[in-house]
């Protein structure tokens, strides 16, 4: 049974369908006056954010004098998708009038690569189920515009073939594809300053993140090498690069260490010194990994931000194992940030690589109590909760026996001070 709501939707279909295949009679249609009229009214109430009270008027506009102006067809998407919002029942009937929309605004205002990448990106928006068919629309655009495409028409196409691989309608390969293919644009627009490219700067980093579950490091640096030029002066490029594969822990590969140094060498900011720190630990040059890690933490002004920037510091002395360094550098992350597990969590681990060099293997065992007092701390912080047990319950198998503590005139449950370069005081706990 289709109810009176359905019924009014589809006699508008029908009516707006009759009215579109008739030629227009001048830009006002019929009724000049009228039609101001409601052209006027629906934009009132649109500025006003009353997209209610603007539908019947919009809606006498887009039937009856439809190339009066194109903001019919700007602010048209706008009200119906509200409308949509009000009236779900009728969801599907709406989606149709808004596909009606912009076809006719290609038919009295052209731009029909501009428009069909908004129409692509509008359906796949409120209806992920015609993914296939909003791909059709957005491949069409993005043929038609190539580099001058729209911001709208890129992310949606990208957003279509995620969409379409969840489905199983497309590959991993398909998505790979995809993005080398929007990158090329997204780069183009960047690079040329297009006035876009503020969009495109801020689309590119949704786009990565619809990009990067799909590919491996080999599918990164495949992708990447063929576009990097050791010249380039395109620094968004480079930031792109190394964070998509400093994310996806890609950052022993050469092409990481030839961007990261680019990068410094045109901006040298707290981010590029970071990058060019966590280069120089996988090259096995700590010093310098220090030297870039501190110049990346005076650079920065963001607590937080610097604070991630002390465990860089750390890792930088933990690998030149210069273990109490590398302690008192997460203390100043924690100094920053009270309570970060990721501080924790790099502590206990500053501690169990730091354990070779307290003496006896009774001495080295004990350390183990003070990595897992940082673990306890590091499993409060949800972040981290996870992975913290996991450790917890690894290490905690290296604790000394009742028999080691015994031998060595140490009781369970008493409190024990760990020497060596810890100097630190905890309680003695057993593996059995």
């Amino acid at each position: 049974m289709i109810n009176k709501m359905t019924k009014k939707i589809l006699v508008l279909i029908v009516a707006i369908v009759t009215v579109v295949s008739v030629n227009a009679q001048g830009k006002f249609g019929e009724d000049e006056q009228k039609c101001k009229e409601n052209l006027s009214m629906f934009r009132e109430y649109y500025k006003q954010k009353n997209y209610a009270d603007a539908l019947k008027p919009w809606r006498w506009t887009f039937v009856n004098c439809p190339a009066a102006s194109g903001n019919i067809y700007k602010n048209g998407p706008k009200i119906i998708k509200e409308r949509m919002k009000a009236d779900k029942e009728n969801k599907a009937a709406y989606i149709d009038t808004l596909m009606m929309v912009f076809d006719q605004r290609i038919k009295y205002f052209g731009k029909e690569g501009y428009v069909l990448g908004l129409k692509g990106y509008e359906l796949i928006g409120v209806d992920k189920k015609r993914s296939e068919e909003g791909l059709g629309y957005l491949v069409k655009s993005l043929e038609l515009d190539g580099n001058e495409s729209s911001v709208q028409a890129v992310y949606g196409y990208m957003k279509a073939m995620v969409n379409l691989e969840k489905l199983g309608a497309k590959t991993k390969a398909d998505v790979i594809g995809a993005y080398a293919l929007v990158s090329e644009i997204i780069d183009f627009n960047i690079v040329s300053e297009s006035k876009s490219a503020k969009n495109f700067i801020k689309y590119s980093e949704k786009v990565e993140n619809l990009f990067t579950p799909y590919a491996n490091c080999d599918d990164l640096v495949s992708l990447f090498s063929s576009k990097f030029d050791p010249a380039t002066e395109d620094i968004s490029f480079l930031n792109r690069v190394t964070k998509v594969l400093e994310e996806k822990k890609c950052s022993s590969h050469q092409l990481f260490f030839d961007a990261s140094s680019r990068l410094y060498e045109l901006e040298p900011t707290a981010s590029s010194a970071d990058k060019m720190a966590k280069m120089s630990i996988a090259k096995g040059k700590s010093s310098d990994a220090i030297e870039f890690a501190k110049k990346a933490i005076e650079m920065e002004e963001n607590g937080n931000q610097k604070a991630i920037y002390y465990l860089g510091l750390a890792d930088a002395y933990r690998n030149g194992g210069s273990y109490a360094s590398a302690r008192n550098a997460v203390y100043s992350a924690l100094e920053l940030r009270s309570g970060w597990g990721e501080a924790y969590m790099n502590l206990g681990n500053i501690y169990i690589a730091g354990a070779k060099n307290c003496g006896s293997d009774f001495e080295k065992s004990t350390v183990y109590w003070i990595a897992v007092d940082a673990f306890s701390k590091a499993r409060a912080d949800e972040d981290t909760k996870e992975r913290a047990s996991k450790s917890i319950n690894t290490y905690s198998k290296y604790f000394p026996t009742k028999e080691t503590c015994f031998f060595n005139g140490v009781e369970a449950g008493k409190s024990h001070t760990v020497g060596c370069w810890i100097n630190k005081a905890t309680t003695a706990r057993t593996s059995d």
